[in-house]
């Protein structure tokens, strides 16, 4: 496993790493959370990330009771959640990025994740009714309690994250450090046009979420939605126009067939195509058996076969226009 600093950071984060979204209590239980994360984490993984609204919350009380089984050196690892929109449905308990919500947030997570503290916590979306300059002082007090050690945000637009961090400055406070984007073959904009100036301007690091498309780059849907797939979960619905657009499944036939030249299976090289971009310091991937597990973890060796002629094929089928900084 190779390690990336988290953007400019000391912090040291696998380039591979493992996530609990739409898996745990869904698709994955306490014990075979245990199983799976002691996978990853045997492959040199280091980095575990959640979010309080998973599966309401459960999905923190799962990796909270495998972390206490598995009763690893805390210093070993890290542990990321994220906050906006709730788990309860009044006006200041969703949607929202206020002090009093954010600082209740944390107090919940860290009980359902039996830690003392979060690595990383992230604003999951930006707020439209809480002033950024609130979100910061209230992230900001966060940290200095010792209830998480760094901050950052989750799809929010670059000109919103240049404001939180210059007003972090303007009062010496905790600059957020890190963005949570959805990055993959279909959707490639969160790393274009004005993140990547701002990215290269202000070293922030990406913790890079959905790599496979939500399994449909595994190649896994071309004959259908396998009833024990992610797609077959009942309240998944709402991928299945996804998993069975023609489009789609065509540039997916069309990545297989290049994996199959490279001696690798279809998901591998969709993780490694994300690898390549020196902006992601992570890719989080997820997995609800230990097989998976097992192979995601071999993107990093295909990563080395990620010739720019193959990335120029591969961007080329799935239509991926880079936008450069302009000079």
């Amino acid at each position: 496993m190779q390690y990336r600093f988290l953007g400019k950071t000391g912090l040291q984060v696998s380039e591979l790493s493992l996530g609990s979204w739409l898996t745990f209590k869904k698709q994955v239980d306490v014990q075979a959370a245990v199983e799976i994360m002691a996978a990853a984490y045997d492959q040199g993984v280091n980095f575990f990330d959640n979010a309080e609204n998973y599966a309401y919350g459960r999905s923190e009380e799962v990796m909270g009771a495998a972390l206490k089984q598995l009763n690893w050196r805390r210093g070993s690892y890290l542990v990321s959640t994220k906050f906006y929109w709730g788990l309860h449905d009044t006006p200041n308990e969703k949607n929202t990025l206020n002090r009093k919500y954010l600082i209740e947030a944390i107090n919940g997570s860290l009980k359902r994740l039996e830690l003392d503290y979060a690595d990383i916590i992230y604003c999951h979306r930006p707020s439209k009714t809480t002033p950024i300059e609130e979100t910061v002082w209230a992230m900001h007090n966060i940290i200095e309690w010792g209830k998480a050690l760094y901050w950052g945000t989750s799809e929010w637009a670059a000109a919103e994250i240049v404001e939180a961090i210059n007003i972090a400055e303007r009062h010496h406070l905790h600059k957020p450090v890190v963005e949570q984007p959805q990055y993959n073959l279909f959707e490639p904009k969160r790393m274009q046009g004005d993140y990547v100036r701002f990215y290269k301007e202000y070293n922030y690091g990406t913790t890079i979420w959905s790599p496979l498309a939500s399994g449909m780059l595994s190649g896994k849907y071309s004959k259908g939605i396998p009833a024990d797939s992610r797609g077959g979960i009942k309240g998944n619905e709402w991928l299945h126009k996804h998993f069975t657009d023609a489009d789609n499944l065509s540039k997916v036939a069309a990545l297989t067939e290049i994996a199959d030249g490279l001696g690798c299976t279809t998901a591998q090289l969709a993780i490694a195509w994300c690898l390549q971009n020196p902006f992601v310091s992570t890719v989080i991937t997820g997995a609800s058996r230990v097989e998976q597990v097992q192979e995601n973890m071999k993107a990093s060796e295909v990563s080395a076969k990620v010739t720019p002629e193959i990335k120029n094929r591969l961007d080329e089928i799935f239509e991926v226009r880079e936008k450069e900084e302009e000079e």
